[in-house]
């Protein structure tokens, strides 16, 4: 079956928030996707209840509000649309409320995309109920987290959710070795799928024309970095450590904080530039002598699989990282540290070594694992599962 049998079909694609201040592989597949058939790429919050945050009040209103628009098209065959749901799930009600409303706004967007042969795709479990309930031909579930990890998840009910898909998609893929693993006993089928990498935008950090971000310029060296989300997968405590003890390097920490970072913000040697356009992010790589993931090791942690650390690794900076099994296979590439003391001897021995060191070699590591070789296996692999229905 060639790939135009996928572009007979319209997915409606259940993802993190597109408007995000990081890109996730949610939106990397998405828009590859996009390139191939139509998508209904639908943002789906809710995975968590809302804190009493200005920061969450006001995305909750703001996602409410968006609820009621008709999808927004942003690109040739790519339409987003929001469909909220109520994290409250344990309330009376609340499941069949977040049902019966997610139907109605969901029927309404395909009816007016005119979408059929419909395949339902799903990056986030907790819209897991609409599966198998829009007429779809194929259900794919791509599992990128032990979701139910996360902090603030409604543990039952998104463990609930996310063992139904594994269960009952047609096409399951998990991003790590050990979730594969894990799930081996209910889905024998399931498709180990690695993160790709963005490897041509990231690249672009050793490109002599292009400009290191403004306020790195002046900085005193060296730059200590890291980009993305700044969550509570990522260990604070260790970066303040690090920060106190060398007050003559430079920390810098791009994207949005979700977590409390006051104490680290209030260390001179360390700059908070806040999340900026992920197509800016090589001019700070570019500024950064070393590039770091000190990240927490626990649950969450062991069952992910780091996108990260092949986007750090296409810069050609050197990279520091706490171990996790996903991360193993680039230890010949990177420092990789199983321990938090370990983790500034590794900083040191890196910016001893150099930026040129082993670089071809960092760069070697990730430049075949783009996003668009991904998509690639993965619609092949959507495509057979096309074919065995289409067969039966």
């Amino acid at each position: 079956m060639s790939v135009s049998e996928l572009s007979r079909h319209s997915i409606v694609y259940f993802g993190n928030d597109w408007r995000a201040e990081n890109r996730t592989s949610s939106h990397h597949i998405a828009a590859r996707l996009a390139k191939r058939t139509r998508v209904l790429y639908v943002s789906t919050p809710g995975a968590r209840p809302p804190q009493a945050s200005g920061r969450d009040v006001a995305r909750l209103f703001k996602k409410l509000g968006e609820a009621f628009r008709l999808p927004q098209q942003v690109d040739e065959q790519l339409w987003v649309m929001t469909m909220p749901q109520a994290p409250f799930r344990s309330l009376p009600l609340v499941e069949q409320i977040n049902h019966a409303a997610g139907r109605m706004m969901l029927g309404r967007a395909i009816r007016h995309l005119g979408f059929d042969h419909l395949i339902s795709w799903f990056l986030v479990p907790h819209p897991g109920s609409f599966a198998r309930q829009l007429g779809e031909e194929l259900s794919v579930y791509y599992c990128v987290d032990d979701y139910a990890a996360f902090p603030g998840a409604d543990r039952a009910a998104i463990q609930h959710y996310d063992r139904t898909l594994t269960a009952g998609s047609d096409c399951v893929f998990f991003t790590s070795q050990r979730l594969c693993e894990q799930r081996r006993a209910e889905r024998p089928d399931g498709i180990y799928s690695p993160h790709g990498v963005d490897f041509d935008l990231f690249h672009q950090a050793l490109d002599p024309a292009l400009n290191v971000a403004e306020p790195l310029r002046d900085l005193r060296k060296p730059v200590i970095g890291w980009f993305g989300l700044i969550a509570a997968w990522v260990d604070i405590a260790l970066i303040t450590a690090m920060a106190r003890a060398r007050p003559e390097w430079s920390f810098v920490l791009v994207g949005l904080p979700s977590v409390d970072v006051s104490e680290l913000r209030a260390l001179p040697n360390v700059l908070f530039p806040g999340p900026r356009p992920y197509q800016t992010l090589p001019q700070w790589a570019k500024g950064f002598d070393v590039c770091i993931a000190p990240y927490l090791l626990n649950q969450q942690l062991m069952n992910a699989n780091p996108l990260k650390i092949r986007e750090y690794l296409a810069t050609g900076r050197p990279v520091v990282s706490m171990w996790a099994p996903e991360i193993e296979p680039y230890a010949h590439v990177a420092r990789v540290v199983r321990d938090r003391d370990q983790f500034l001897g590794a900083i040191e021995a890196a910016l001893a070594e150099g930026p040129q060191a082993h670089l071809d070699d960092r760069l070697n590591a990730v430049r075949d694992s783009t996003w668009d070789a991904r998509v690639e296996t993965i619609a092949g692999h959507v495509e057979r599962a096309l074919a065995a229905r289409k067969g039966r």
